[in-house]
């Protein structure tokens, strides 16, 4: 969040943050009171249960709690479907992706 890219927050700038119930909760509820008090527009992915962000996000996505190495497992879910709505709001083609062979190779 420091340097660059915090610059680039504004009232139109929607900033997805995980914010599970961890270690670092307290270090990205910190971040998340960064970019509201610039504009932005928080969505965030939290444990069930936890209400530490509910006064800050704008939207809240919740993920069951889980063991803190299988976090990012149940994180990614409801990331890949954000990404997924997104683009298909946006009217991209979803089955059609551009450039998809620049990343990978086939033998």
């Amino acid at each position: 969040m420091k340097h660059g890219p915090i610059a680039l927050i504004d009232d139109l700038m929607p900033v997805v943050f995980i914010a599970p119930k961890d270690a670092v909760h307290q270090k990205v509820i910190s971040n998340i009171e960064e970019v509201k008090a610039r504009g932005g527009r928080v969505i965030a992915i939290v444990t069930e249960g936890d209400t530490a962000v509910d006064k800050l996000a704008d939207h809240r996505i919740e993920i069951p709690e889980t063991l803190d190495l299988l976090t990012p497992v149940v994180s990614v879910v409801p990331l890949q479907l954000l990404a997924y709505y997104i683009a298909v709001r946006r009217g991209c083609n979803v089955d059609q992706p551009r450039n998809l062979a620049k990343s990978v190779t086939v033998e």
